[in-house]
């Protein structure tokens, strides 16, 4: 990587920031994909935000691929649904794993039961790791994440640079409330995970997830009775935008 890679201001971007705030989450995905052609990477959780933006990329056939975290220990309704949105939208979502999780085989002994003694490290090599290595392949990437679910996600914006790994990253659907999201799938019959009706708002690993009581906050089923509230991958305040990274 060019360690001088964020220092490079996009001029462009940040000149008209306002006006791709106030872009529809369709025409600012259509823009990142013109703009980033054949550089930008959907990184989806499966989640009802995601399965949104799936759409809206399907629907404008937009060349953006389209990759998930497979972190070994996902519910069996989140596998499941991988594979109906990939024959629903006949794609193929690409699986990024720690080279600790063979595809054929136990996990190594240093993941295997992380999360209970250490959910960062966890993370860390289970998500971070992984997601990293193929981001380092891309100029930029959109996530699913909303400023109303919690309050390390507060100050997001539509468009912004990643200090975590050092890219444009893109949120479609930062302003959207959780309502919007499921008028969407209503409306366009897109598949989600049948957790989310069983009272689970947010759905990461098994074993680190559990179900959200009324009026909680969308995220309290995460990491139940820890101070962790993110794993890592949407942590920072945004920065100025950079218009592209050179690669070494």
């Amino acid at each position: 990587m060019d360690n001088g890679k964020d220092s490079m201001l996009t001029n462009d971007i940040e000149k008209d920031l306002q006006t791709l705030e106030a872009l529809s989450p369709e025409a600012l995905l259509a823009w990142v994909a013109q703009r980033f052609k054949g550089e930008i990477l959907f990184s989806t959780s499966l989640g009802a935000e995601d399965c949104v933006i799936l759409d809206m990329i399907f629907q404008q056939k937009l060349p953006i691929t389209v990759a998930t975290i497979d972190t070994g220990v996902l519910f069996k309704e989140t596998y499941a649904l991988w594979s109906r949105l990939e024959k629903r939208y006949d794609i193929n979502i690409v699986a990024m794993r720690t080279d600790l999780l063979p595809v054929d085989g136990p996990p190594s002994p240093e993941i295997d039961k992380l999360w209970k003694s250490e959910p960062d490290r966890c993370c860390h090599l289970r998500k971070i790791v992984p997601l990293r290595r193929e981001l380092d392949r891309y100029q930029a990437w959109i996530t699913g994440i909303r400023r109303e679910q919690s309050e390390a996600r507060r100050n997001a914006r539509a468009i912004e640079w990643d200090l975590t790994f050092g890219l444009v990253k893109t949120n479609p659907l930062v302003t959207w409330k959780q309502e919007e999201v499921w008028d969407y799938l209503r409306k366009h019959d897109v598949p989600y995970n049948p957790l989310h009706d069983a009272g689970y708002p947010s759905i990461g690993c098994e074993p680190c997830t559990a179900q959200v009581q009324l009026g909680q906050d969308e995220r309290a089923g995460r990491w139940q009775g820890r101070e962790k509230t993110e794993c890592g991958l949407h942590e920072g305040a945004p920065s100025p935008v950079v218009l592209h990274k050179n690669k070494t």
